[in-house]
């Protein structure tokens, strides 16, 4: 089912890329804390994989109402599936075990070097070319990310050195993730890919999180763990993922990417209410570079636009 012409016009001038972007960093950065809450109550591996099957069940149903039943270009389901399970499987074991292992700060500061691995990789693959203004801007949101991260305090050792490695690994599967979501153009809508990429990474997370789901207390979940696990599920992953995914089709994986570094400004002012973590002046600073390397980087006004909807068709 497509959208005609005219919708797509009147919807891509209503909800330009870098407000979907902006609901996309809103979202993921009031996810820090609704998961760091909603871990108390379930094991990491668990809400990971409970996660994924509710994003999953929410986007079959709507991607088979939105445009039926459609076949995919030749060899692209194959593609679709690796690409699922770099993106979703490998990349979130990863980040929870190299989480595990490292400090919340480490992570924090390597999964920060995510916009400049998208830059550099779609450079060397032919993806994307990236211009100088554009390379300002990543430099100046990586180093505001790291001014944020330094505030909490970041730490060099040998026991962390496993911990840091597995984050990034994570760190570069989210960015082959997201240039293979660019190399796919518009022959598939973005919530086509995101179903299928998603439907491809939960069988590997119910896999790996069987045996504490197996020892799961249900009982001992409360409402507000089910709360944070619905709100992970519903809007970190099924929302956020489709905006994310339409923005890297419309206006680039570099452009997109450079977003991320805004996550953690929301991250430490919604931590400051509700977990109690006061921001610092270096984070202040941090979050002032942060601010100007993402508007170096918005699309010049003199770039022709390329319908939103049309995307999402």
């Amino acid at each position: 089912m497509r959208i005609p012409i005219s919708a797509e016009t009147k919807v891509s001038r209503a909800l330009p890329t870098d407000l979907l972007m902006l609901v996309v960093v809103v979202i993921w950065g009031v996810n820090f804390s609704v998961v760091k809450l909603a871990l108390e109550q379930f094991p990491p591996l668990v809400f990971s994989a409970l996660r994924f099957v509710l994003a999953v069940v929410a986007l079959v149903p709507l991607l088979r109402l939105r445009e039926g039943r459609q076949q995919l270009p030749p060899g692209q389901f194959w593609w679709l599936a690796v690409l699922g399970f770099i993106g979703n499987t490998l990349y979130q074991i990863c980040f929870v075990f190299g989480l595990s292992l490292t400090t919340a700060a480490n992570a924090a500061l390597l999964v920060a070097t995510t916009p400049a691995l998208v830059a550099l990789l779609g450079a060397a693959f032919g993806v994307e070319r990236i211009t100088r203004r554009m390379g300002w801007g990543i430099a100046l949101a990586v180093l505001g990310v790291g001014l944020i991260v330094a505030g909490r305090g970041v730490t060099l050792a040998w026991h962390t050195v496993a911990g840091d490695a597995l984050v990034l690994v994570a760190t570069f599967c989210w960015a082959i993730y997201t240039l293979g979501v660019r190399k796919f153009g518009s022959e598939i809508s973005s919530l086509r890919i995101t179903t299928l990429t998603m439907f491809a990474g939960t069988p590997g997370l119910l896999l790996v999180g069987a045996p504490d789901l197996l020892r799961l207390d249900w009982t001992a979940i409360h409402a507000g763990g089910w709360m944070g696990l619905g709100y992970s599920a519903m809007f970190a992953l099924v929302l956020a993922y489709l905006l994310w995914n339409t923005s890297v089709r419309v206006v680039g994986s570099a452009r997109t990417a450079i977003y991320g570094c805004a996550v953690p400004i929301i991250a430490a002012l919604v931590a400051w209410p509700v977990l109690g973590e006061r921001p610092k002046p270096l984070q202040v600073a941090g979050a002032v570079l942060i601010v100007a390397g993402v508007l170096l980087t918005r699309r010049p006004a003199t770039e022709p636009v390329a319908p939103v909807a049309a995307k999402l068709r």
